[in-house]
């Protein structure tokens, strides 16, 4: 079942999602429980503003729905990286394969241009109809920057469940939101009261 999006039903950003747009993006798919499921990147229009939120896109950039099914493929192998990496499991080759493609999507240097009165110059290309690539090289350059940093060793899934959202981990806590880790007591509590009592 899929919930519409509003203000209150999606989560603050997770721990950690200040510092990694990957993280942001992996948690762009949200699992909420009784089965509601928000998807950020659910609409062409969602996905628009959510890149523009990010300094991904310009406002406006007019991403389209072959656009959004990229992102949204991106996003499900960055996901598989990052559950491989908190699983201590070797990555699947096509999701590093699908993460190292868009890190070759954007040119990392200014490339040479020559104009007939001012001679040769130097310039990045970023038409609008390059925009998606440079928002999935950017996704791709940080979630590897996640993976191999200092902070790849604090990733963790939210203890919480049905939540799906990864997080950095700050000292004891283990959940993605306020939200959730008042979910996660709770359930505790009342699995301790429902134990049957020694007789």
């Amino acid at each position: 079942m899929r919930e519409t999006v509003t203000a209150e039903s999606v989560p603050p950003p997770a721990p950690g999602a200040a510092d990694y747009v990957a993280l942001d993006f992996a948690n762009s798919a949200i699992a909420l429980p009784g089965g509601q499921f928000i998807d950020l990147l659910g609409t062409p229009e969602s996905t628009n503003r959510w890149l523009a939120e990010r300094g991904l896109a310009p406002p406006g950039a007019g991403v389209q729905e072959m656009c959004v099914t990229q992102l949204r493929s991106l996003r499900e192998h960055v996901r598989a990286l990052l559950a491989a990496r908190v699983a201590g499991l070797p990555a699947l080759p096509a999701a590093l394969a699908a993460v190292n493609d868009a890190l070759t999507r954007a040119p990392t240097a200014p490339l040479l241009y020559w104009d007939e009165k001012r001679g040769p110059y130097r310039a990045a290309p970023c038409p609008v109809n390059e925009v998606l690539d440079h928002a999935l090289a950017t996704l791709a350059a940080n979630t590897a920057d996640l993976l191999t940093g200092p902070d790849a060793e604090r990733l963790i899934t939210c203890d919480s469940s049905p939540c799906n959202r990864y997080l950095l981990r700050h000292g004891r806590r283990h959940w993605c939101s306020t939200r959730c880790g008042d979910r996660a007591r709770a359930a505790r509590a009342y699995a301790r009261r429902s134990r049957p009592k020694p007789g």
